[in-house]
C-alpha cells in the first residue's frame, strides 16, 4: 500500500538511502532539509518529492498542503563533531524533531519513525540528546496515543559515507597507505551493518504499521553478529593490502565507552525482516564503490 511519508534527515547518508527507496517503492515523499544542505545525495529523485527548507519553517504546512501524511521518519541529527555547543546539538536532536510531533499532533499523524543510537547516553552530546527524545517520544504515546518507533541503529556503514565516520576513516586511511592509524586497544565489540540493510528495516516498519498495537516499540538495527574493533580494522587493512601501521592502543577508551554492542534483532525476524550483507560481503560492495 502506497503512503505518504515526511522524512527529516532525506539529504543526509542515510536519509538519501531511504528517500530513493521510497521513491522507488512508489511512495509520496515530503522532506525536510537545511537551506545549505547539498542535495547532490537526492538528485535523481528531487523532481518526485517535494522539499521544505526547515529555517524559519511553520511546520503545520508540510501537513496540510498535502493531505493526510502516514507516518514521519525522522532521520536528521547532529553528531556535534564540528563545534557545537550544547543547546546546538540539543536543538537539531530534540527541539526540532519535538516541535515536528506537535505538528504532527495537531495533524492527526499516527506514526513517527525515529532514528536512536545505542551509545550510552552520558557518552557525548549527541547520545544525551537522542535518548532525551526517546523520552519525549514515551510521552507522547502515553498522552497523545501517537504510535513512536525506535530505530536503535548499530554502526551502519556503506559505499559513499560520510569521512568523518570511524568505518570511513579506517577505510581511507588504509587505501592512501597512511604511515599510521592511531586506534584504541580495539577490544570493543561492535555490530557493523550495511546501510541497505538498514533502509530495508524501515521499509518493513512501514509494511507492518497497521500490525502495530502497543504505541511505543523499539527495535535494533544490526546484523546480529557482533565483531572485535579490532577485528574490523585488521579485516579492512588486509582486503585493502595496505601497508598503514595500526597503532593499536595509541588512544585512549572514552569515558562511558560502550564495550559489547550486539543487536537483538529477533524482533525485525519475526516481521519478515533479514540481514541479507554480511561483513565481508559489506566491504566488497565498498570497495567496489571506491573503484567506481
Amino acid at each position: 500500500m502506497k503512503k505518504s511519508i515526511l522524512l527529516t534527515g532525506g539529504t543526509g547518508y542515510l536519509g538519501s538511502y531511504l528517500a530513493e527507496a521510497l521513491i522507488a517503492q512508489g511512495h509520496k515523499l515530503i522532506i525536510l532539509k537545511r537551506k545549505n544542505s547539498s542535495l547532490f545525495r537526492i538528485s535523481s529523485i528531487i523532481p518526485m518529492a517535494t522539499l521544505y527548507n526547515t529555517e524559519n519553517l511553520d511546520y503545520s504546512i508540510p501537513f496540510t498542503a498535502h493531505g493526510k501524511i502516514d507516518a514521519i521518519i525522522h532521520t536528521a541529527t547532529c553528531y556535534g563533531r564540528h563545534g557545537e555547543i550544547p543547546s546546538d546539538v540539543f536543538e537539531a536532536n530534540t527541539g526540532f524533531p519535538l516541535r515536528l510531533m506537535d505538528a504532527a499532533k495537531a495533524a492527526g499523524v499516527g506514526m513517527f519513525i525515529n532514528t536512536d543510537t545505542i551509545l550510552d547516553k552520558y557518552l557525548n552530546l549527541y547520545s544525551l540528546s537522542k535518548s532525551q527524545l526517546v523520552e519525549w517520544g514515551k510521552f507522547f504515546c502515553i498522552h497523545n496515543k501517537m504510535f513512536f518507533i525506535n530505530m536503535r541503529l548499530e554502526h551502519f556503514y556503506g559505499p559513499g559515507d560520510a569521512d568523518s565516520k570511524f568505518t570511513t576513516h579506517v577505510m581511507n586511511s588504509c587505501l592512501r597507505n597512511e604511515p599510521e592509524l592511531k586506534l584504541t586497544l580495539g577490544e570493543q565489540r561492535r555490530d557493523f551493518v550495511y546501510i541497505e540493510d538498514v533502509v530495508s528495516a524501515y521499509l518493513i516498519i512501514l509494511e507492518k504499521i497497521e500490525a502495530f498495537q502497543d504505541f511505543f516499540n523499539e527495535f535494533h538495527v544490526g546484523s546480529g553478529a557482533a565483531v572485535s574493533i579490532r577485528d574490523f580494522v585488521e579485516k579492512v587493512h588486509h582486503i585493502t593490502d595496505s601497508q598503514t601501521h595500526l597503532a593499536f592502543g595509541a588512544v585512549p577508551y572514552r569515558t562511558g565507552e560502550v564495550m559489547n554492542s550486539n543487536a537483538n534483532v529477533e524482533p525485525l525476524l519475526e516481521l519478515g525482516w533479514f540481514c541479507k550483507t554480511n561483513l565481508d560481503q559489506g566491504l566488497k560492495l565498498v570497495m567496489e564503490g571506491y573503484k567506481r
